[in-house]
């Protein structure tokens, strides 16, 4: 039977579909977690800190919308996302309608982040080119799991949570620039006050992983 819907119709009704699966903080923070690569459904339930129910139900709304793909190893079914460049720029361009137009996120990132780190993040073209001089030292803080996913090529990794116990590791005398996993990852603004406070020369890249991989920069995997 055909459809009487015209063809706008048809586009809209379906984009509504993928509006809807965006609409829940869970399945953001989800679509967040497979930005960092393939996680199965009892990685991603950790990741989110929801229960292996819960977390599937939501990760079958977000492959309705055609936002994520499933495949089956073994017994283990892991989930990654449709297309990183499409997904993680739709994501970008959430956030940043959410920051002009919303007061409660623009106060959130004045209190909150800008509060931890003033000084303007350095962009991924100029990360590149400080990479290819040899002047900089990156810095991945997310767990040990997500960075053998994989990471910035050339970065270490030190988690956020040992970084205190692993203050060694780093160089004093050369400029550090860190990362997580986006731009709303806290992780690296807290990671980046806790060394500032040490004395060590520190800056956050713009945004986090995904948006680098997304870039067709220059990655690599444990």
């Amino acid at each position: 039977m055909l459809s009487t819907d015209s063809p706008k119709q048809v586009v809209f009704e379906n984009l509504a579909v993928v509006g809807q699966a965006l609409g829940h903080v869970h399945r953001l923070e989800l679509l967040e977690g497979m930005a960092q690569g393939a996680r199965s459904v009892e990685e991603l339930a950790r990741c989110v800190s929801l229960t292996m129910a819960n977390a599937s139900r939501h990760l079958q709304l977000l492959r309705q919308a055609g936002l994520v793909e499933a495949e089956r190893q073994g017994k283990r079914v892991f989930y990654r996302l449709a297309g990183d460049v499409e997904v993680v720029a739709l994501l970008k361009a959430l956030g940043r309608v959410g920051e002009r137009n919303i007061a409660e996120i623009r106060g959130v990132m004045r209190d909150f982040f800008d509060d931890r780190d003033a000084l303007e993040a350095v962009s991924r073209e100029d990360l590149v080119a400080r990479l290819a001089s040899g002047q900089v030292t990156v810095l991945d803080v997310r767990p040990q799991e997500e960075f053998a996913l994989g990471h910035v090529a050339g970065a270490i990794n030190i988690p956020a949570k040992e970084l205190e116990l692993r203050l060694a590791d780093l160089p004093k005398g050369r400029e550090i620039i860190a990362y997580c996993r986006g731009p709303y990852c806290v992780m690296s603004f807290e990671a980046v006050a806790a060394l500032r406070a040490k004395g060590f020369n520190v800056r956050r890249l713009e945004d986090g992983f995904p948006e680098w991989k997304a870039a067709g920069l220059a990655v690599e995997a444990a």
